[in-house]
């Protein structure tokens, strides 16, 4: 069991449990998909659409590793800045991390609006069928990891891989 801190105001202390031990076989599949959508993808722009997502989602945790992950890879400061601000800083991402960026926002705020024709056929157009079903599995992928580690409480800084 993890322990966690909450943030309000009343810092209440919940135990969170640990999600690869007490699902094992969900926690296998989870990293299998994970595994089976980067294949094949630009491990920099696998990190993009991770980070913009976890930015998304307000998941630290994620956002640290990501980030990281993506220093590790070369990615640069400068990027790893403006993905948060992709769309005023465009000149930094080619048209197609622009694309997945927007793909991924739209996924991971899919209640807000669904996902725009417009944002699809941009995706579609700069991405063949499978590499865009790829970067569609990553999105989910990501979105259920931010949500795994929200909800346990993982603590951004202590990743166990």
């Amino acid at each position: 069991m993890t322990t966690h801190t909450s943030t309000n105001s009343t810092q209440v202390k919940a135990s969170r449990l640990e999600f690869a031990k007490s699902a094992p076989k969900a926690f296998r599949a989870l990293v299998a998909f994970d595994a089976a959508a980067r294949e094949g993808l630009d491990p920099a722009l696998v990190e993009l659409i991770q980070i913009r997502a976890s930015h998304l989602n307000h998941c630290a945790y994620c956002l640290h590793m990501h980030t990281n992950d993506a220093r590790k890879a070369g990615e640069s400061e400068d990027r790893l800045h403006m993905v948060a601000v992709w769309r005023e800083a465009r000149h930094f991402f080619t048209k197609r991390e622009q694309a997945a960026l927007a793909l991924t926002e739209a996924m991971t705020l899919v209640a807000d609006a669904g996902v725009p024709d417009e944002v699809y056929a941009e995706a579609a157009a700069l991405f063949d069928e499978r590499e865009l079903a790829q970067v569609l599995a990553l999105i989910c992928t990501i979105n259920t990891w931010n949500r795994v580690a929200l909800s346990t409480g993982k603590v951004a800084g202590t990743d166990e891989r």
